[in-house]
């Protein structure tokens, strides 16, 4: 197989908007966490901790005409994407030779519910843009025509996995030479207090403990963990062979090693031991390394009762319980459909810095034979990382990175 590496990457948070604001929020533990305030996010009587994203500019990225009807997700999306674009120089290469693979599905609720309830009672005078508009697909219409892909551009859904899932897909379609670049892009999934009370009812959404202290809720790993907290994100990754721009000024992140994607055949929320263990080992396996080899995890991290109990579990059955781990969620929260190609971005970013974020609220871990990094950064010669993402039905993904500059 030929070495696969990232060349560019965009990201858009609530933490901040590009990787130097991203990366240095991240490495300060700095968060956003409070009382969500975008309207659709609380139904009168609710008060749901989140993550939002503030100051958002798109001006320089976004035609006007584009801004009136393209939604949140959509703008952030352009705006993320053109960072990456312009990092890895893509203007330079041959636009039907790149493919475009959006990680998401019903990713705009929040927008629609507004929309649907403006014009409940007009709807002859509602646009035709949203016959458009509220498909997902519309995000790879927008950014492809804004950047002239013409290889190929789709949606792909895996739930809080799509984000990895996405990565996986361009590893694999530039693998096997359908395309030379391919991007992958984990879209904000914006959510409205429908989606907020359905994770809440599941058990998967943190409760009201924290109403006091919204900047205490977001705690995974932590005993006093009940549930994740939501967290707008979006990331952009630029995958590619090394062979394709040999001569090229790039310096990539890393390589793609390995990768494992698993199904538990179960359409419940709740994870599955042998699901994880089984991608993690399958990721290893080819990137033909052992356990010990692994220096960081970037686990899925969400602050679910069970599901961060069972993932330590598989990383410790896994041999890994040596590596560094921290959680991007903690400061982030969680991006859902985004969440994984966020976090390969903190990964990659870590990597390259030799640094390590800290872990917030993780005062009590409820495993404490993990390598934690705990409420101050580190640094750290990370060569090899594994990024872990789970989803809803039983979709369960890993990926291995490896310092491109090692063999």
């Amino acid at each position: 197989m030929p070495d696969v590496v990232i060349t560019g990457l965009g990201v858009t948070s609530a933490i901040g908007q590009g990787k130097e604001a991203f990366m240095r929020a991240l490495v300060a533990g700095e968060h956003r966490f409070d009382f969500m305030q975008r309207p659709g996010r609380q139904d009168g009587n609710t008060q749901f901790i989140g993550a939002e994203i503030t100051n958002f500019s798109c001006a320089d990225v976004i035609a006007k005409s584009q801004l009136r009807t393209a939604s949140l997700s959509a703008q952030i999306a352009l705006t993320t994407l053109y960072e990456a674009w312009g990092e890895a120089c893509l203007d330079e290469v041959d636009p039907a030779r790149t493919g475009l693979i959006v990680g998401g599905n019903n990713v705009q609720q929040r927008e629609l519910l507004i929309t649907q309830e403006k014009y409940r009672k007009k709807s002859q005078f509602l646009s035709p843009a949203y016959g458009l508009s509220f498909l997902d697909t519309d995000l790879c219409g927008l950014c492809s025509a804004a950047f002239g892909i013409q290889g190929f551009a789709y949606t792909l859904g895996g739930a809080s996995a799509s984000g990895q899932l996405a990565v996986i897909n361009a590893v694999e379609a530039v693998e096997s030479g359908r395309v030379d670049i391919c991007i992958a892009l984990g879209a904000m999934m914006d959510i409205s207090y429908w989606e907020c009370h359905g994770l809440r009812g599941l058990g998967a959404m943190g409760s009201d403990r924290y109403l006091s202290s919204p900047e205490l809720a977001c705690r995974p790993f932590d005993r006093q963990h009940d549930g994740f907290i939501y967290g707008e994100n979006c990331a952009a990754l630029v995958i590619e062979r090394a062979e394709t721009r040999p001569n090229a000024s790039l310096r990539p992140y890393a390589k793609v090693v390995g990768k494992g994607v698993y199904m538990d055949a179960n359409r419940q929320p709740n994870p599955s031991l042998n699901g994880e263990i089984t991608v993690i080992r399958q990721a290893l396996r080819e990137a033909k390394i052992v356990a010990e080899q692994v220096d960081y995890v970037n686990p899925h991290g969400t602050g679910s009762v069970v599901g961060d109990e069972i993932e330590l579990q598989a990383l410790t059955e896994c041999g890994l319980s040596h590596a560094a781990i921290n959680t991007t969620k903690s400061i982030t929260g969680h991006g859902l459909t985004a969440a994984g190609a966020v976090e390969i971005t903190a990964t990659l970013l870590q990597m390259r810095e030799g640094i390590l974020h800290p872990t917030r609220n993780l005062e009590n871990p409820i495993d404490n034979n993990f390598a934690w990094v705990g409420n101050e950064a580190e640094e750290s010669d990370i060569q090899t990382s594994l990024c872990m993402s789970m989803g809803f039905g039983g979709i369960n993904t890993a990926l291995c990175l490896r310092n491109s500059e090692t063999n």
